[in-house]
């Protein structure tokens, strides 16, 4: 019975570490995932028990392995063309909607918030390069963050697996936008200049954009407040408001929604959903 309470606030312990770096909620629950995801970790600081972490990190701080802890215990889920219904709204009304818009100021600023392995923003990449050539010459600038440094490596590097590559992306754009060499394919220069990738904490005391005139047209925030709470989500959202351009648009994953209604017009079209901002007295458009 004493083992199982050690245990307990053990994973009680490593609850509260990875909330106050990352605003994730864990689920008691879900205990059992801090077994599998810290194992890789255990192994490389000559660990073999999660108590044997916990005890380190409760003796002294440890800035780099907390991180550590919190970056493994990241869901880091994606694939090219993920829910294919953004990207084909994107490319058939929206982007040459905002094209036209924008045809004077000639740039367009995209950012995928949570990033992981980059396929998401690579994905928009290559519906910029193979459906709207006429942006040849225009300032395109597709941010990537993600708080896990080992999976902003993986982006930059832009280097995937046969497994990774045949989840979501087209065999055409196989051929044209990758060098193949053995079991790995490589994103080319011209897809990969378009996209840059840092680590960034959504949740952080710091917005991973502040400088005056950060703005972006089109942000992707998909399923990445799965486990914040409401008042987090709320927080986030509001950034993510303030860094929107006026009639810029925001996708959420196909469960979430905002979590201040007010500053945000919800449109449905082609089978998905985004949002517009719009400021608190506004009156919601149809």
């Amino acid at each position: 019975m004493e083992t199982a309470t050690v245990v307990a606030a053990d994973y009680g312990f490593l609850r509260e570490l990875v909330y106050g770096l990352t605003r994730n909620v864990l689920d008691p629950s879900r205990d059992y995932l801090f077994e599998t995801r810290l194992s890789r970790l255990l192994r490389n600081q000559g660990m073999n028990r999660v108590e044997e972490l916990v005890r380190r990190l409760r003796a002294s701080r440890n800035p780099a392995l907390e991180n550590a802890v919190a970056e493994a215990m990241t869901i880091n889920e994606t694939s090219f063309f993920r829910d294919v219904r953004p990207f084909d709204l994107l490319r058939t009304v929206l982007l040459p909607k905002m094209i036209e818009a924008r045809r004077f100021r000639r740039s367009l600023r995209f950012w995928s918030a949570a990033s992981s392995t980059g396929q998401e923003a690579y994905s928009l990449a290559m519906l910029v390069l193979e459906h709207f050539p006429m942006l040849a010459g225009w300032d395109i600038r597709i941010e990537g963050t993600d708080i896990c440094a080992e999976v902003v490596e993986h982006a930059r590097g832009g280097r995937y697996q046969r497994i990774e590559i045949n989840r979501g992306l087209p065999a055409r754009f196989q051929v044209r936008y990758f060098d193949h060499q053995g079991e790995h394919w490589t994103v080319k220069p011209e897809v990969r200049k378009l996209c840059k990738f840092r680590q960034a904490n959504l949740c952080g005391p710091r917005p991973p954009f502040n400088r005056a005139g950060d703005q972006f047209d089109v942000i992707f925030l998909r399923n990445v407040m799965l486990y914040f709470s409401q008042e987090t989500r709320r927080t986030l959202l509001a950034t993510i408001h303030h860094l929107l351009a006026p009639d810029g648009l925001l996708f959420l994953g196909s469960c979430e929604q905002p979590a201040d209604p007010s500053i945000w017009t919800p449109m449905l079209a082609g089978g998905t959903c985004y949002f517009k901002p719009r400021i608190p007295s506004q009156k919601q458009e149809g």
